[in-house]
């Protein structure tokens, strides 16, 4: 071996082998980082443009970013329908996993508005593009008031759309957030929030898209035999000798009689009586342990009849759009970094490569940006407070002088009248 020569241990070569034919064999079927000619690959719809409440985007990565340079798109302006779509080469999630992923910064106070993607299958009119397109998959956060903080995850199946019957919270801070969607061939699912997992289970069970498998049995009974008592009498316990006889009460020895007591008015005095220490209550015999125990009867669990299993459950129609179509009272919403692949680890890459490299830079000009606007703020304030002095001081001169104006006029008119009855005079 020549000298100076790199040697790898056989298992890494291996492992090394399997991670590059992993990203070769993954298929990239969408991703969008909103570079430049981002335009000319997608669509602004005209929906909603005749009654003037269709919105727009913008080029920008918004008022505080990481990286300036790495640009979404954001809308704007306030209280509009915002609508946008692309197309991309149509393509089947049958049998290979489906990764849809993207990343969302709420720069305004939302108020009230969807930060959710859709993806499409069949023809869409993308000039018409608006909220009764038909979708097959509709992905993303939603928040109104103090109530509505949520994930949207609606899957659509032979034309009906079914939410997924989780609550799913989304993130509600100005900072970006990446949210990403894996659906399995085996329709298991993952949902993921800034590389993390947040939520996982099946189509089967979180949707009501087909029959559950299993139902209770409404005609099963507990068996009369059935022993559902954890614990019992000890029967080998016995009772003392003697405890029934043991009083509750016994008299207070330490009483003593009363010096104004009156044995002739009152009757003889008795000692008062006092809880007796030996009295554990009426006997009962120790709890033990039920050898018999069969645990709390439930009622089984049989096959649903009416559970007809569909093993297309996850396929969707061939997907060939992807777009945004939210609502917003107030705008300033920045979409970026869109995936469209089968590849999780893929995904995830993606994910550190944009996110996670930018998220402590983005914190740091987000915090910048409010010490700001908070200065900005308090100085707008300021000058309110002031003006609203200035305004109490003018109206305090005007009524001084309003004052001596009447006082003139009055000693005028009084004037005027002396003068009268000195002139009659």
């Amino acid at each position: 071996m020549a000298e100076g020569a790199l040697t790898v241990p056989p298992l890494q070569l291996l492992l090394l082998c399997l991670t590059v034919l992993s990203l070769v064999s993954s298929e990239v079927f969408f991703e969008e980082r909103f570079d430049d000619g981002w335009e000319s690959r997608w669509v602004k719809s005209e929906w909603k443009r005749s009654e003037g409440k269709a919105g727009s985007f913008k080029h920008t990565a918004g008022k505080w970013a990481g990286d300036p340079d790495d640009k979404g798109i954001q809308t704007y302006p306030d209280a509009k329908h915002y609508a946008i779509s692309a197309k991309i080469p149509e393509f089947s999630n049958k049998g290979r996993t489906l990764v849809f992923q993207y990343s969302i910064k709420f720069e305004q106070d939302i108020e009230c508005g969807g930060g959710y993607m859709k993806l499409f299958s069949g023809y869409v009119n993308q000039k018409k593009f608006g909220g009764d397109t038909p979708y097959s998959l509709m992905f993303g956060p939603d928040i109104c008031g103090t109530q509505t903080k949520k994930i949207h995850l609606i899957l659509s199946y032979q034309g009906q759309n079914y939410p997924i019957k989780k609550d799913l919270e989304c993130e509600t801070d100005k900072l970006t957030h990446v949210y990403t969607f894996i659906l399995r061939p085996d329709a298991s699912y993952s949902l993921l929030v800034d590389n993390r997992e947040r939520e996982s289970g099946s189509m089967y069970t979180d949707w009501d898209i087909l029959p559950p498998r299993k139902i209770k049995d409404v005609n099963a009974k507990k068996p009369k035999d059935w022993d559902d008592r954890e614990y019992i009498d000890d029967p080998n316990d016995v009772k003392p000798e003697g405890y029934d006889k043991i009083l509750a009460e016994i008299p207070d020895l330490k009483a003593k009689e009363p010096d104004d007591w009156d044995e002739d008015e009152d009757g003889k005095w008795k000692p008062p009586k006092k809880p007796n220490p030996k009295y554990k209550g009426p006997w009962k015999p120790k709890r033990i342990k039920n050898p018999n125990y069969q645990g709390k009867w439930k009622t089984p669990w049989i096959d649903n009849p009416e559970f007809e299993d569909d093993p297309d459950l996850y396929v969707m129609k061939p997907i060939k759009y992807v777009g945004i179509e939210v609502w917003q009272v107030k705008a300033g919403s920045v979409f970026d970094n869109i995936l469209i692949c089968d590849d999780p680890e893929y995904a995830k890459q993606v994910v550190e490569e944009t996110w996670a490299k930018n998220k402590e830079a983005e914190k740091e000009a987000f915090e910048e940006a409010e010490k700001v606007r908070k200065a900005r703020e308090e100085e707008e304030a300021q000058r309110a407070r002031e003006e609203g002095e200035r305004r109490r001081r003018d109206r305090g001169y005007d009524r001084r002088h309003r004052d001596r104006e009447r006082y003139r006029d009055k000693y005028r008119r009084r004037r005027d009248y002396m003068d009268d009855y000195h002139d009659e005079l």
